[in-house]
């Protein structure tokens, strides 16, 4: 089995472009979770104010969020992730977010 790591390195277009960057961009929600949570209250408090009143609160949260866009190192490690849920997916059958979640008791 040792050309199916080769294997599990290729990345189809939409693995590389489209889904392994949604998975940085939650990672990078979080890792911001500070920055959000300021920005959000700047907008409740000040409505349609908000901006104008909230410009400092986005910027900073916009700088904090591009700044984990750009990490090489977040992705690597959300391809990975991504990787690793991939195979769990192609031996199981069930994708990850079921695996995450229980079964409702009544259906």
């Amino acid at each position: 089995m040792e050309g199916g790591s080769q294997e599990v390195e290729q990345l189809r277009h939409v693995e590389k472009d489209v889904l392994i960057p949604k998975m940085v961009r939650e990672k990078a929600k979080e890792l911001c979770s500070d920055k959000v949570e300021d920005f959000t209250k700047c907008c409740q408090e000040n409505g349609f104010f908000m901006v104008v009143k909230c410009r400092q609160e986005n910027a900073a949260l916009k700088e904090c969020l591009t700044g984990h866009y750009k990490d090489s190192t977040l992705y690597e490690e959300c391809k990975q992730e991504y990787l690793k849920e991939r195979e769990e997916y192609q031996r199981t059958g069930i994708p990850s977010k079921k695996r995450q979640q229980k079964v409702p008791s009544s259906m």
